[in-house]
């Protein structure tokens, strides 16, 4: 696989040396950071860990840039206004309050370890028409998505425990209640000729909850058919972080593209064979058994902002499987708004979590395009920060949307299957099989147990969590199928 998997450095070298760095005119006029991420970024880590003051500096001096967030502390709901917030408050939250334009909302923590277990819901005044929508509960989320442990970015001192983002649109009011519940309504004392229970008492709000309302920037640039072209003018004038995560993605798509162009299977093939002399068996290029290559949306097609993730680029060993997921943000989104919708999430996952860049490695909304997630190239194993415990030798593919309740539509599965027959079958995995992870620790598997595994997984196979949702998990068969197909299997 070394024409996929390729160390970044000569490539990342060559384009460097093809575009100059950020001129320093260019520096010079840049805007400061808003006022409120400015006070974020200052914040001092919460935990013991020495930060990774390569990351600290790195988001302290991070300059403006489309798109922004406002971080509000929580306050005690009592009518005692003057009551300081202290860990252990069972209702917190903010009344009805005006504020800056912001589309996405979630509730972080200090501790990325402590769980919430209550009730998150908020209402929010849509911009323009002023009217208040009803309350909307906030998926707790605790701790489902993350790097592994004992990973750098894991333990840089940076992560904070976090809900699901929820999609509201563009907002400009706000009002939010926390309410800390009991975990379970089992197990209490029967009163005595009543058959009720006690109940458990509520555990304690996690410290440090904050509001965040993301704002997520300009639109990206248009997706047409001219998307596919060279773009160097513009990168010319970019930092080098955007010429690095276009730069990895060099052989399948011209520098600066927005899009990543579809092949037949035939085309995928040849492609595959062209990159990897020498190092497929001769079952291999016989029958390479690759899916064609789907239409993707790159990191610029969909508007990242590159200087918001960490530099450089992580990568894992191989892919063996794939988890899916759903970003468990609403579906009240156009597929207009998708990549609005993706910049709001790769933000919260940066600057309110603490992550060095989006968790996912691809992400499709209810249209089924796709969209490349994490940097570092979307034909290399890049290491994701999706499924707690199986991120080596993996992939995280996210649906747009909410999938508990509502089936997910038939065009997004399709490109789950598209997505994974491509994908998978670089690294010689059968999307009907199974195969083996090692665990490197989660909540249902003790770090180092060797764990069976569908190639095609929800998140919930590996991590007990109802993440990819009820019905979008129950389209995983017919995903599996699909995908062999387009293997050709």
């Amino acid at each position: 696989m070394r024409g996929f998997l390729a160390s970044s450095i000569g490539v990342t070298c060559a384009a460097a040396l093809a575009f100059p760095l950020t001129p320093p005119a260019v520096a010079a006029t840049t805007r400061p950071v808003p006022t409120t991420e400015a006070a974020t970024a200052a914040r001092p880590a919460p935990h013991a860990r020495t930060p990774d003051t390569t990351l600290t500096s790195r988001r302290a001096a991070e300059p403006y840039a489309p798109g922004s967030t406002q971080s509000l502390p929580l306050e005690p709901l009592t009518h005692d206004r003057a009551t300081p917030t202290a860990p252990g408050t069972s209702e917190q939250g903010l009344t009805r309050r005006a504020v800056r334009h912001f589309s996405l909302v979630g509730v972080v923590w200090d501790d990325p370890a402590a769980e919430l277990h209550g009730r998150v819901q908020v209402r929010t005044r849509a911009a323009g028409a002023g009217t208040w929508s009803g309350w909307q509960d906030v998926e707790t989320h605790n701790g489902d998505h993350a790097a592994d442990p004992d990973t750098p970015e894991r333990a840089s001192g940076l992560v904070r425990g976090a809900t699901a983002p929820l999609w509201v649109g563009d907002s400009d009011g706000v009002e939010l209640r926390v309410r800390s519940e009991p975990e379970s309504a089992e197990g209490g004392s029967a009163h005595p000729g009543t058959g009720t229970r006690d109940l458990p008492a509520a555990p304690p709000l996690p410290s440090g909850l904050r509001l965040e309302l993301v704002d997520p920037g300009d639109d990206a640039p248009p997706l047409d058919a001219s998307a596919d072209g060279p773009r160097t003018a513009g990168l010319a004038g970019e930092n080098s972080a955007a010429t690095e995560a276009s730069a990895v993605n060099a052989d399948l798509a011209p520098l600066g593209a927005t899009g990543i162009p579809a092949l037949n299977r035939a085309e995928t093939e040849r492609e595959f064979l062209a990159l990897n002399p020498g190092e497929l068996t001769e079952q291999q290029r016989a029958r390479p058994y690759v899916g064609p290559r789907p239409r993707i949306v790159t990191r610029r097609g969909w508007g990242a902002d590159e200087g918001l993730r960490e530099r450089g680029f992580r990568y894992t060993t191989k892919v063996k499987a794939a988890f899916v997921h759903h970003t468990a943000s609403g579906n009240n989104y156009r597929c207009s708004q998708s990549p609005s919708l993706i910049r709001s999430i790769y933000r919260y996952h940066v600057k309110s979590m603490g992550w060095r860049d989006i968790g996912y490695n691809f992400l499709i909304d209810k249209c089924g395009k796709i969209y490349e997630g994490r940097a570092g190239g979307v034909a290399r194993p890049v290491l994701g920060a999706h499924t707690l415990g199986f991120n080596t030798k993996s992939m995280g593919i996210a649906v747009l949307g909410s999938y508990g309740a509502k089936k997910p539509s038939s065009a997004s599965v399709r490109a789950v299957a598209r997505l994974a027959a491509w994908k998978l079958g670089l690294y010689g995995m059968n999307p009907r099989g199974k195969t083996y992870l090692t665990s490197g620790g989660s909540n249902l598997y003790r770090k180092g147990r060797k764990v069976r595994l569908n190639v095609i997984s929800g998140h919930r196979d590996g991590f007990n969590t109802e993440c990819p949702g009820r019905k979008l998990y129950g389209k995983l068969g017919s995903a599996r199928s699909k995908a062999a197909r387009y293997q050709g299997r």
